[in-house]
Formats: structure tokens, sequence, C-alpha cells
């Protein structure tokens, strides 16, 4: 029954991968741009558009295997984890907008760099034996 939670898992898989892939992208071009002197640019407020979707999908993806019955093994932590991925793009995008400089490349950066780790979380919390 393990091999079966973690192979039907909804928050793991190529979705999951792309989210992280984009976001260590993201978090190198953001990273490029500060040590470049650099204030956010475009591709970086598109780059978190795109991640914000990847991550709208990722939730899509778990609230749909909810529905139909399946369970995170550890349901507080998930919810948090959930929570916490939806609002890491947009909260990037109004702290860089608020700090035009060459800090909020890093700002950018930093967050795209927190990010993965999140999801690595979110699918070990989905993947844990419950009780």
């Amino acid at each position: 029954m393990t091999s079966m939670a973690a192979a039907g898992s909804p928050v793991d898989g190529i979705l999951a991968t792309a989210t992280i892939v984009l976001s260590l992208v993201l978090a190198v071009w953001a990273l490029v741009a500060a040590m470049r002197n650099r204030s956010p640019d475009r591709v970086q407020f598109v780059g978190l558009a795109v991640l914000e979707l990847g991550l709208l999908a990722l939730t899509v993806a778990a609230l749909v295997a909810l529905g139909g019955g399946e369970r995170p093994g550890e349901p507080g932590a998930f919810f948090g984890y959930v929570v916490t991925l939806v609002f890491l793009p947009p909260l990037a995008w109004v702290l860089a907008r608020m700090e035009p400089t060459r800090w909020g490349s890093a700002i950018i950066c930093a967050i795209c760099l927190v990010t993965p780790v999140v999801v690595v979380r979110l699918q070990q919390t989905w993947e844990a034996l419950g009780g």
C-alpha cells in the first residue's frame, strides 16, 4: 500500500519537476541580475507568473485527488505547504515591485530558491504514512 501511495501522488511527477526547474532557472536569472546591479526585469515577472500557473495547477491536481478520496499522510502540514506555495510568487512580485533596485532581483532569487524546497516538502507530507 505504501508504494501505491507514492506512485499515485498527485503532487509528484512532471508538473512538480517542471515547477522546480522553472523556479531554479528563474532564481539563477534573478541572481545574475542582482549581481549585475539590475532591477527586476520583464522576464523575471513573466517567470513569476508562469511559476504561479504551474503551482496553481499542482494545487488543482492535489484538490482533485482529495475529491477522489485520496488523503495526504500529514493533512495539516500538507495544506500549510499548499497555501504557502500559492502565495510565494505573488509575494515575490509585490516585494520586487516595491523595491525596484538590485534588491528586488535578490528578493525574487530568494523566493525562487525557497519554492522548490516547499514543493519537495509538499510531496513528503502527501507520501507520509498517516497515523
